[in-house]
């Protein structure tokens, strides 16, 4: 079973990028991404690879970003 956890600050997102978390990406609480790494991010929008050239960007303050961890 996995584990989601929520990442809301800034080393939140860097420490997931550094260990190339696996995401899950909701908005309105619907999935929109999942699967990717995060390549970049800043206060607005994080930049998530999913394959070779699939690269997806989303908005900070309108999606919800959860790392999957598995138990």
């Amino acid at each position: 079973m996995a584990l989601n956890i929520r990442l809301l600050t800034d080393p939140d997102f860097e420490e997931a990028m550094r260990r190339q978390a696996r995401l899950r990406v909701f908005k309105n609480d619907h999935i929109v991404d999942s699967g990717g790494t995060i390549v970049r991010y800043d206060g607005n929008t994080v930049v998530v690879q999913s394959g070779v050239g699939d690269f997806a960007y989303h908005s900070r303050t309108d999606c919800d970003f959860y790392e999957v961890r598995q138990r």
